[in-house]
């Protein structure tokens, strides 16, 4: 027994883990392993299946519907996903239900119970965390356990769990700070998740080539999108073609189909039989709050960099309405901005930028700048997200429809706001939003 005193809330806990490590990002896995061998997660399995999900852009829907499709064929599952939108709770999912506050304090009482046992080891937030959540998984004897990388993936820290199935989303720049602006480079640590002898599925025909030389040197199993599956059509109807495997007139489930036809290839290299009908319940139910989810005329999109860009404006573009189309931009500093709006001018008739608060903040005037030198037009400036949409909301005609994006912080202030404004249809829309 631990002779040290912890919090006894959830927010209490968050805040000593926030105050605890002096970096916010501390790349390696040699501290987080140590802890995780001695609270005992490499004595056994951490699920009947393990499967890892990396990328630039993708993983969170990929993880939701490898979650709704695992459901829909009977299994018991475990998804962890980060960041979250707003609440904590989000990161960590058991049979489709956010954890409750009593199983993530005790899987923190169980890491800082091993951290301090012996010579104390320093853990970020992400690190505790993640050995948090996979303490809490352990528990659970499921059967299958979906984890998302959170930075990277060679030294992130849910790379100390072998996964069978390894799923690469894409590959762009994101986190320059840590992965720097070389695509082969970055495709490489993403590919530090792969494993010998397992299967690999690359879930985007654009990935950069140290992908797949890297799957060649470990000699993973390599099962890659328009070469040993498919996906043809777009939206509702579409179809999946793996091997001795084809499932046609599926529902589009709000998200990119390349993705989704990842998640169903996923699942069957982890072993699970698709039926049919059980992929069609599940691909018209996902849910994914803060992905092109539609609340009445707001899109909310978490998007933060120029591939996210450019996916929601042919998105945007394939479904035009007969209003203005506005856009309610908030970003970090070390973030694409130029990038992000290059890729939305097209498809939006003006803005309103927010500023954010804090460190990596973006102010909204450094944005506008931005937006008028790439020649679009902005109506007002927002001291926060709430402000600009408080604004915007005023101002709308019935036929317009406001985009929100660029950082999850935006789309998490927007989210809470109309929720709170308008709870009833909130909570029904948060549930059709992704579709």
């Amino acid at each position: 027994m631990s002779d040290h005193t912890f919090p006894d809330t959830l927010p209490a806990w968050l805040a000593r883990l926030e105050a605890a490590h002096p970096i916010g990002i501390d790349l390696g896995l040699e501290r987080v392993a140590e802890v995780a061998r001695r609270m005992g997660l490499f004595d056994a399995a951490l699920a009947d299946r393990v499967v890892t999900v990396a990328g630039t852009n993708g993983k969170g829907s990929t993880v939701a519907m490898l979650e709704a499709l695992g459901r829909a064929h009977g299994r018991s599952t475990a998804a962890y996903t980060s960041p979250h939108l707003l609440r904590y709770n989000e990161r960590l999912r058991l049979d489709g239900r956010e954890a409750d506050d009593a199983t993530l304090i005790a899987g923190f009482e169980a890491v800082e119970v091993a951290r301090l046992a012996g010579e104390p080891v320093s853990l970020t937030y992400f690190e505790v965390s993640t050995l948090g959540a996979l303490w809490a998984i352990s528990r659970g004897r499921v059967d299958l356990a979906i984890l998302e990388v959170g930075l990277g993936g060679r030294l992130d820290a849910v790379n100390i769990i072998d996964p069978d199935v390894a799923v690469i989303t894409t590959v762009a720049q994101d986190h320059a700070a840590f992965l720097g602006t070389d695509l082969q480079g970055i495709g490489r640590e993403k590919a530090g998740i792969l494993r010998a002898g397992r299967p690999a599925v690359l879930g985007s025909t654009a990935l950069p080539d140290s992908v797949r030389q890297v799957a060649a040197e470990l000699g993973a199993r390599v099962h890659a999108l328009g070469e040993g599956f498919f996906r043809e059509g777009e939206g509702a109807g579409w179809t999946f073609r793996g091997q001795k495997l084809t499932l046609a007139d599926l529902p589009d489930p709000g998200l990119p189909l390349d993705n989704a036809a990842s998640a169903l290839q996923a699942l069957a290299l982890a072993g699970v039989a698709l039926d049919a009908d059980a992929c069609r319940r599940a691909l018209a139910s996902v849910q994914l709050p803060g992905r092109m989810q539609w609340l009445g005329q707001w899109c909310l999109d978490v998007g933060h960099n120029p591939h996210a860009a450019g996916y929601l404006a042919r998105r945007l573009a394939a479904c035009p309405c007969k209003g203005r189309t506005i856009g309610l931009l908030g970003m970090l500093v070390d973030k694409d901005a130029d990038g992000v709006i290059s890729a939305l001018v097209p498809v939006v008739d003006a803005w309103v930028p927010a500023s954010l608060a804090g460190e990596r903040a973006r102010t909204a005037d450094d944005l506008a700048g931005r937006l008028v030198i790439h020649g679009a037009e902005v109506w007002h400036r927002g001291g926060s997200p709430v402000g600009a949409a408080e604004w915007l909301a005023a101002r709308l005609a019935p036929e317009d429809r406001v985009l929100v994006c660029g950082s999850f912080f935006t789309v998490a202030e927007v989210l809470e706001w109309w929720l709170a404004s308008d709870q009833t249809a909130g909570e029904d829309s948060v549930i059709e939003g992704a579709r």
